[in-house]
């Protein structure tokens, strides 16, 4: 392939990485690495999916390993005040990861202490399913 050939058109939006003669713009990108705000994103978007795929009625071993994940996470993530406010979440809230149902809901109230924390709206927690695993009957999704 010819340096011609692997020319694309430069993505005007900071989401696309594009590439311009055979370089990756990625990296000069104004998120890199990621602000607190992109992480957050990017981290609800993660655990959510992991709550999704969560089986219904999980195993001992599997409840012992989410419920480890959960508090490893808290230990290591990247963002400190973030991390403490999970911690502390979790010291009020313990985990609850008997199901898919009842770690998804525990997981939006997670969620829902934080945007009530940076004034954001709240999810309705009733259909986090509908967001996040299912998807919308009303087109949100398509």
């Amino acid at each position: 392939m010819t340096k011609e050939n692997t020319k694309q058109k430069t993505s005007t939006s900071k989401d696309t990485p594009s590439i311009v003669d055979g370089t990756s713009l990625a990296n000069s990108r104004s998120d890199c690495p990621p602000d607190v705000e992109a992480l957050g994103r990017g981290t609800w978007t993660l655990l959510h999916s992991i709550a999704a795929s969560y089986p219904e009625s999980p195993s001992k071993s599997q409840q012992s390993d989410l419920l480890s994940f959960v508090k490893l996470f808290s230990k290591l993530y990247p963002c400190w005040v973030c991390a403490e406010d999970f911690t502390t979440y979790m010291g009020r809230e313990v985990p609850r990861v008997g199901s898919r149902d009842e770690f998804g809901k525990w997981l939006c109230g997670a969620h829902n202490d934080v945007n009530r924390k940076l004034g954001k709206p709240q999810f309705d927690c009733s259909r986090w399913q509908e967001r996040w695993r299912t998807g919308w009957n009303d087109g949100r999704c398509d």
